[in-house]
């Protein structure tokens, strides 16, 4: 074999030799690289408190009505009182006892009075002297106010008087003087009296009355 054919294959077989090479550094050169480590999972953001509903603003309470109050105004006569005598009789205290008993209970109208005043006033027949008969209806004035203060009523609250015989009743003007005595002193018996007055306020308790409807107009 000449030289220059075996220069031929000698350049061949290197050629072959750096394929050779070139082949084996591609392929550790394509080494597949570590698989990365894993990441830790992201912390999840701490949720936010529930924010507290908004109050609704209180409406204001409506101030309570003022009950309405009653001015009271009662009177009784306490007629038939003995001829010439001061003491109240049986049925004079009977009929107090109901008239006042009457103003401490609560009726549909109204609750029980508070008494503010009483007023009692004696008085008398025509028989006999003014002088006389004017000190005899102070003392009856007093029985009867002594009597209201027995009953609970303070004493404070009373005030009497006597009139004497000049307020006699209406119906005792037919009393004749020329009558005999006892039938005179029979006849102006409604005369020798005691008259009690009560003022007083008590509370309202009448329902209000509903408001009337007006009817409905009527479309045309």
């Amino acid at each position: 074999m000449n030289s220059a054919l075996r220069k031929t294959y000698n350049f061949s077989g290197v050629l072959a030799a750096i394929s050779l090479l070139a082949a084996c550094g591609t392929m550790s050169e394509q080494t597949p690289a570590p698989a990365p480590a894993p990441q830790a999972a992201p912390t999840a953001a701490p949720a936010a408190a529930p924010q507290k509903a908004a109050l609704a603003p209180q409406k204001a309470k409506p101030k309570p009505k003022k009950p309405q109050m009653l001015n009271i105004e009662q009177k009784i006569e306490l007629q038939g009182m003995e001829f010439n005598k001061a003491e109240m009789t049986a049925d004079n205290k009977a009929d107090l006892d109901k008239f006042l008993g009457s103003l401490g209970k609560a009726t549909k109208a109204r609750a029980p009075v508070a008494i503010g005043a009483v007023i009692v006033t004696g008085h008398t027949d025509r028989i006999g002297s003014i002088k006389y008969n004017m000190k005899l209806s102070e003392k009856r004035a007093v029985t009867v106010k002594d009597y209201i203060v027995s009953k609970g009523v303070d004493q404070k609250l009373i005030f009497w008087e006597g009139k004497g015989p000049k307020q006699p009743i209406p119906v005792t003007k037919f009393c004749d003087n020329k009558m005999k005595r006892k039938q005179l002193i029979e006849c102006l018996a409604p005369n020798r009296r005691a008259t009690v007055e009560v003022v007083g306020r008590a509370q309202s308790l009448a329902k209000p009355k509903a408001a009337a409807k007006k009817p409905a107009s009527k479309k045309r």
